[in-house]
């Protein structure tokens, strides 16, 4: 039924196969390339696009289209492991916020609500900043950026399912607390967690590109797609290619996972059924 639905949405599907497509390209990248990210070419510097280079060279000489390849994999990579960190911290935050209720209640959210109150961006930044750069740091970051979004979603939903009669026999049947919250109530959360987790997972890449651009992201050479747009930047005028082709590859998995988000949320939430 759930598949059913899902190929009937033609906006999901497309984006699940932008999001599949990215995903064969950042795991072929070694085969894709046609060049070494890293090599240094003088001669071959600022070079336009053609059969040699398809998307022409960098400043460098190295080859824009191999880098690009590269930086599919850093992107999904740091994408996938922070908003992996931030689910299963704010998972677990928002079950017991609203499962226990009272001062625990009281304590996360108002932990969470002080993250939510400064901007993603500046937020991340000073995270950077007090860890430095590097793509450990930069998971890290994002991570703790996102872990109130995960964290308010589960606790409203668990402030509802808490008070069903299948968690009240549960409860009256002996069961512990470990038991209702993971095995009644977590799975029936799941749906809103799913949506906003492919939604976040390509703002995640935005933001991890818009911290490269400035410098506190992946350091240098990594082939970051917001370090091939810092880079190019200086040449806009005489090689535009620099900042086109990188920019269009964020652009490609941030739509491809915002539809990809719109469609579970129009297959999964149960108000949108008919």
């Amino acid at each position: 039924m759930f598949f059913k639905r899902f190929r009937r949405n033609k906006l999901a599907v497309a984006g699940a196969a932008m999001l599949i497509f990215l995903i064969l390209v950042a795991l072929s990248a070694p085969w894709l390339a046609t060049h070494s990210p890293y090599k240094l070419s003088i001669k071959d510097r600022l070079k336009p696009p053609s059969l040699a280079h398809y998307l022409g060279t960098d400043s460098f000489g190295r080859d824009l289209y191999s880098r690009v390849v590269f930086g599919t994999s850093i992107a999904l990579k740091v994408g996938f492991l922070s908003i992996s960190f931030a689910l299963a911290t704010g998972v677990i935050l928002g079950l017991l916020a609203g499962y226990f209720r009272g001062l625990v209640d009281t304590l996360v959210m108002r932990v969470m609500d002080a993250i939510l109150s400064f901007p993603t961006i500046l937020l991340a930044i000073g995270i950077m900043a007090i860890l430095g750069s590097g793509f450990i740091n930069l998971m890290i970051a994002l991570g703790l950026v996102y872990i109130p979004r995960f964290a308010r979603v589960v606790r409203s939903s668990v402030l509802s399912i808490r008070e069903k009669e299948y968690v009240e026999a549960a409860r009256v049947s002996g069961c512990g607390h470990l038991t209702i919250m993971f095995l009644h109530i977590l799975p029936n959360c799941w749906a809103p967690v799913i949506i906003l987790a492919t939604i976040s997972f390509g703002y995640a890449i935005l933001w991890e590109a818009a911290l490269s651009f400035l410098g506190l992201g992946a350091p240098p050479p990594s082939p970051s797609w917001g370090s091939l747009l810092a880079e190019g930047k200086e040449f806009m005028s005489k090689a535009p290619w620099l900042t086109y082709f990188p920019g269009l590859a964020i652009a490609m998995a941030v739509l491809g996972l915002n539809l990809l988000g719109d469609g579970l949320r129009d297959v999964l939430d149960p108000r949108l059924k008919e």
